[in-house]
């Protein structure tokens, strides 16, 4: 039948993909689990679990005098809250609906939306579990102080965006290679279990050990947040700026392999998975 086409302006079209994806989002946030409470609070045991373990682990191998002087489950926290925000945004965002996605035939709907849901929603529960857990540990256990909080809030959404910008690479090569990418994702997400540095600083590591770990983006933003959160600790040995820089480039290359693959989508790659 008849139909017509609605001129849109610009700032009009922005609001109705920001509505888009302000919904892909809530719905990534209830993927986890049908209740959205429930599904934060699955994340914050899974931080306290982490936070328990370490500081276990630490107290037996006694190496609790090798840390920044300062409040030791602060330190552990400090690690792996940028830990945790980093290798669930990859995991997310490389598992994102591609091209080939039912989700794609609505038309509002689009593969950087789909992106954008799962890279914001891992923030979104990242960040509420980071402040609910440092609450509670203020007002239950011991005041915490944070020396310069804006500065090692920017480390965490760092740690983010180049969990984002690694997700986008092993998103743009699944549909290629699914095989091989679901397992680098696995590989890359346990090799930053040593790798990212939670458990020590750089300041104490020896050159020969130092440059095993300076390739990793997550290494120097975990260094610089505890520079950020401890006055007695000042990082010599990273740089927040490559971190961001290995971020940009990530992206780039992510956002154009996405773009290359989604020119050659084929709905036969969703048997191949």
């Amino acid at each position: 039948m008849f139909g017509y086409r609605v001129q849109t302006s610009k700032l009009s079209s922005a609001l109705v993909m920001a509505e888009v994806v302000f919904h892909a989002t809530a719905r990534a946030v209830r993927s986890k689990h049908n209740n959205a409470f429930i599904a934060i609070g699955i994340n914050i045991l899974q931080a306290i679990i982490f936070v328990a373990a370490f500081y276990l682990m630490f107290a037996v191998l006694g190496l609790r005098n090798a840390s920044i002087r300062g409040d030791f489950l602060l330190y552990m926290m400090s690690g792996i809250f940028l830990f945790m925000i980093h290798t669930k945004t990859v995991g997310a965002v490389a598992g994102a609906e591609g091209p080939t996605s039912p989700m794609m035939l609505h038309k509002p709907m689009n593969t950087i939306v789909a992106i954008l849901a799962a890279a914001l929603s891992t923030l979104y529960i990242q960040v509420l579990t980071a402040a609910i857990i440092l609450f509670l540990y203020h007002a239950a256990w011991t005041p915490i102080h944070i020396e310069e909080p804006i500065p090692a809030f920017g480390m965490l959404l760092l740690a983010w965006f180049t969990g984002v910008s690694v997700g986008l690479v092993f998103m743009a090569l699944k549909p290629w290679f699914p095989t091989f990418t679901g397992l680098a994702t696995t590989i890359y997400q346990r090799a930053n279990m040593v790798a990212s540095g939670k458990m020590f600083v750089a300041n104490t590591l020896p050159a020969f050990m130092l440059a095993m770990f300076d390739w990793n983006p997550l290494f120097h933003c975990i260094d610089q947040a505890r520079g950020y959160v401890f006055i007695n600790y000042n990082p010599h040995f990273s740089s927040w700026e490559y971190a961001l820089w290995v971020g940009i480039v990530l992206t780039m290359i992510g956002l154009m392999g996405e773009f290359y693959t989604r020119r050659h989508a084929s709905a036969s790659w969703t048997a191949r998975r």
